[in-house]
């Protein structure tokens, strides 16, 4: 039988978590090898306790009533670099800080990852979320993912068609409790040239074909300027990132949005707000532009939570708060889009402890 590492009671979720919200752990243990995940999980099926697998916490929001099951944090941790043809197979396991992923990505000259700098949390979560940022996802790039099957404890090697990839969503997302990521593989290109997709990241480079350390800098720069990297001098950084997913709609919905818009005096021709056509005839709104017409200002304040000042996809804690007031504060974001543009806008964060989803 593989030994069990030492588990934890009364363990704060909060201290786990970007938010800094949320109460605490009926038990938590944190593993470093596959052999310790497989006694974890059978400790908790023995004792029928739930299971919450937590890598660095930036995408959670826990309930304050915490977690009534077992916590196992993953600290899997190594990363592995090898050569097919013209291709770089970079190999990360699942407790890896994805951001130092990306710099090392970048430190070898390998292009595919660089845009995805300074998201926060481990490799680990990339494929559940199916992690994206200015124009890049990490499923453009996966070779593949090693996944623990938790029906029988057994590895699995699973292919991008597998993971069954959609808008930050994957089979791993839809069915939380099948699957355990143990590690992720990416084709990169050896010096290949950066991606440059998204229009503010392009516009910085103008006049010159840059490196990919200088787009990595310029991303950093651009995610700071949002306070979307994980900082403690900055007030506005304590969120779960993007609160909100950009909405997918059709084209009778687009539509249907734009008059709203129009009737409500937000545009005064359609071509004023922001929205992207997606390879599959959907179009893609931007959920940040909505809550602002909508009447939600940014840096927005209700006691101890708020909407960032930077960024208004972002709902922060300002300390001293409950998660109670951080959801009562989103459904009144989501109210307001919906009241005014007819959008029902989805929570991007994954809701931990709570026995009805609570938006």
């Amino acid at each position: 039988m593989d030994a069990l590492p030492e588990i934890v009671r009364g363990v704060s979720l909060s201290e786990h978590t970007s938010l800094g919200l949320g109460g605490e752990a009926e038990a938590y243990i944190t593993v470093r090898e596959v052999a310790e995940l497989k006694a974890a999980l059978r400790y908790a099926e023995r004792r029928g306790m739930p299971v919450l697998l937590l890598g660095g916490g930036s995408n959670l929001v826990v309930a304050d009533g915490g977690f009534a099951g077992l916590v196992i944090a993953l600290g899997m941790r190594g990363v592995e670099l090898q050569r097919e043809g013209d291709v770089a197979l970079l190999t990360a396991r699942a407790g890896e800080s994805w951001d130092a992923v990306v710099e090392y990505s970048v430190g070898e000259g390998l292009a595919g990852l660089e845009c995805l700098s300074g998201i926060p949390g481990l490799a680990g979560a990339t494929p559940v979320q199916n992690v994206g940022a200015y124009g890049q996802e990490v499923s453009q790039r996966l070779r593949q993912v090693d996944v623990l099957d938790r029906a029988n404890l057994e590895r699995r090697c699973m292919t991008p068609e597998a993971c069954e990839f959609g808008y930050r969503d994957s089979l791993f997302k839809r069915e939380p409790e099948r699957f355990v990521v143990l590690s992720v593989t990416f084709a990169l290109t050896p010096g290949g040239a950066p991606s440059l997709r998204y229009a503010p990241l392009r516009d910085a480079f103008t006049d010159q074909t840059p490196s990919l350390s200088r787009v990595r800098e310029q991303v950093l720069r651009l995610r700071r300027a949002k306070s979307m990297l994980l900082d403690p001098s900055d007030p506005n950084s304590r969120s779960a990132g993007s609160f909100f997913t950009n909405p997918i709609v059709d084209r009778t919905t687009l539509n249907e949005v734009l008059r709203r818009a129009v009737e409500a005096g937000v545009i005064e021709s359609v071509d004023e707000m922001p929205h992207y056509a997606l390879d599959d005839g959907r179009i893609k709104l931007a959920a940040g532009w909505l809550i602002e017409r909508a009447g939600v200002a940014k840096g927005t304040r209700r006691g101890a939570v708020g909407v960032s000042a930077h960024h208004a996809l972002a709902l922060v804690h300002h300390g001293g708060g409950r998660t109670a007031d951080l959801l009562a504060l989103a459904r009144d974001v989501r109210a307001k889009v919906r009241e005014r543009f007819g959008v029902e806008l989805l929570p991007e964060p994954v809701m931990v402890g709570f026995e009805r989803a609570p938006l």
